[in-house]
């Protein structure tokens, strides 16, 4: 059989072999060249708006993200744990991405309004509040480390210099113009209205009980917007594999 050939002469194995892999990578790689974007658009995404983008430093500063992913892998366990698998969508506007799959603690691509604000402030406090076997360390502090909205526009500039190698816009002049006025808008549930504009879905109110604004109120600000800007219902999963 003429397949023979190919197995008995190593050297032609491996031409062939190679030829196939140039063809097949060629096959897949070409066409990106053509597209503007790899990640499709999905209804409902947008930019953080300043207090959970204040919130998601914060988290990152703390190093959140070692035992917390915020990706939910395409297998039945673990959309019967977390909901429905992590779309490439939903990390558009995070850098760097909060991906993974080491979890010392549960992923929370889907953690928003799954909890209380009351919930959120206990469980930073003192994690063994709500939950007695957590190893979680407390961060009590963030309580009273109050959040400066003054000059937090140029937070959102900064943010614009991630797209595109600092080509793109994520953040528009209105959004920076408006950035303290939509914090503190957002902390306190007032004069939400521009806020709620520029950002759909946004949780404004007091998140934790306090007249101040603090980096408690944007992780939990952070954390409870979630996944929840996305409207899976309109998605269907495939969990044949």
């Amino acid at each position: 059989m003429k397949h023979e050939t190919l197995e008995k002469n190593a050297t032609l194995l491996l031409i062939f072999s190679l030829l196939v892999v140039t063809i097949g990578g060629l096959v897949q790689i070409v066409p990106l060249f053509f597209l503007q974007n790899t990640i499709e658009k999905v209804e409902g995404m947008r930019p953080y708006s300043p207090l959970e983008l204040a919130g998601r430093n914060v988290y990152i500063r703390e190093g959140c993200y070692v035992c917390h992913s915020q990706m939910i892998r395409p297998f039945r366990d673990e959309v019967e744990r977390y909901g429905h698998y992590s779309l490439a969508a939903e990390s558009q506007f995070d850098h760097p991405f909060q991906w993974g799959s080491k979890r010392t603690g549960p992923d929370l691509a889907r953690v928003g309004g799954k909890y209380s604000d009351e919930w959120h402030r206990q469980h930073l406090a003192d994690p063994r509040n709500v939950v007695p076997e957590s190893i979680m360390p407390g961060y009590a502090f963030l309580a009273s480390k109050p959040i400066d909205p003054k000059g937090f526009g140029a937070n959102l500039a900064t943010m614009n210099l991630t797209v595109n190698n600092g080509k793109g816009t994520m953040y528009t002049e209105d959004d920076i113009a408006n950035a303290e006025a939509d914090l503190v808008a957002q902390a306190t549930g007032e004069n939400t209205d521009g806020l709620m504009q520029r950002y759909p879905k946004a949780v404004a109110r007091n998140f934790d009980g306090d007249g101040q604004i603090t980096e408690m109120d944007a992780v939990i600000a952070y954390l409870q917007v979630l996944g929840t800007l996305v409207d899976f219902s309109t998605f269907k999963a495939d969990m044949s594999r």
